[in-house]
């Protein structure tokens, strides 16, 4: 396969990263209706949302700054590009060679810096009180981020994305007690992030409680969409990442035919079908927690995190 061939692969995986994001978002909304004895919204309903947003003005306030106007632009393309690294139904992409979970922890990192920022700009209590707090739950989600990755880094010999998956997918790795932990910690860590029960309702506005929502409720428009769009695409990468690390059958290895690319493609929609069950599930059968306890919760990620790497460290076969 030529150089057009990999450009136009690559290409369509970020294409699909973007269009499935709002249909897992729906999926699983979807599900938690039906869970609750509820019609719910359609399947397409974030869509004609996100096409809505994008069509009307956005209202900015005088006293904000060309921060909170770029904040929006530039935490789409970083999720966007973090999303668009994770390999989703093959490996070994043009531009695997970037995918890293160093770079996609950073990516990440630079988003959040970005919204808690454009939170803080315009110098609204709500928004002010949603930054800290997001804040303040990333000093325990990013170390056990990091954490997982020197686990994962440790066990499969890197960080690269594609090399990970590869060996996961070898005999070689085995039943390991720190891919577990790790697995239950990753689990944690994207709760966390995309503010999902228990740590966040996100079908609520409650001013005590609510984390993301609060940093952007001063947005609308077609900023609003890009910031919608953009927790979807978040929502979509840790379950991409989840799958790529912990469930990596179905990925189309490098050089492969078209039909193994279309498999991995079929593969792949059935793993988010599969997550968006459990996690509405999940949501359904469990309560919201205080957020006082937000950071036992998170820290329980880090704690095991930080067990998976002693693990690997004490013995090569754990």
């Amino acid at each position: 396969m030529g150089l057009i061939g990999d450009l136009s692969i690559q290409i369509s995986q970020m294409l699909v990263v973007l269009l499935l994001a709002p249909l897992l978002t729906g999926f699983i909304r979807k599900v938690k209706a039906r869970l609750l004895r509820r019609r719910g919204p359609p399947l397409l309903q974030h869509y004609l949302d996100l096409i809505k947003l994008a069509r009307k003005e956005a209202i900015v306030a005088e006293s904000a700054s060309w921060l909170f106007r770029a904040a929006p632009y530039i935490v789409f393309a970083t999720t966007w590009v973090a999303a668009a690294l994770v390999p989703t139904f093959a490996t070994g992409l043009l531009f695997s060679w970037s995918a890293d979970l160093i770079a996609i922890t950073a990516l990440l990192g630079s988003a959040r810096f970005f919204l808690a920022l454009a939170g803080m700009d315009v110098g609204t209590s709500f928004g002010g009180i949603g930054s800290s707090r997001e804040m303040m739950f990333a000093t325990l989600a990013e170390p056990a981020l990091i954490m997982i990755v020197f686990s994962l880094a440790l066990i499969a010999g890197s960080t690269q994305l594609s090399t990970v998956a590869g060996f996961m997918q070898s005999p070689a790795v085995g039943l390991r007690i720190s891919l577990a932990l790790a697995l239950i910690a990753m689990v944690i860590v994207a709760i966390a992030e995309n503010a999902r029960i228990p740590v966040d309702n996100p079908a609520t506005h409650l001013e005590l409680t609510m984390i993301h929502e609060a940093m952007v409720l001063e947005y609308s428009g077609r900023h609003l969409a890009m910031i919608e769009l953009s927790s979807q695409l978040k929502l979509l990468l840790y379950t991409s990442l989840i799958a790529c690390v912990f469930v990596p059958w179905g990925l189309a290895p490098v050089a492969a035919s078209f039909t193994a690319h279309l498999l991995g493609g079929v593969a792949y929609i059935g793993k988010l079908a599969a997550a968006g069950i459990m996690l509405a599930v999940f949501e359904t059968t469990v309560a919201k927690m205080r957020v006082f306890r937000v950071p036992d919760f998170v820290g329980v990620a880090l704690m095991l995190g930080l067990l998976a790497t002693l693990l690997r460290f004490m013995s090569r076969g754990l």
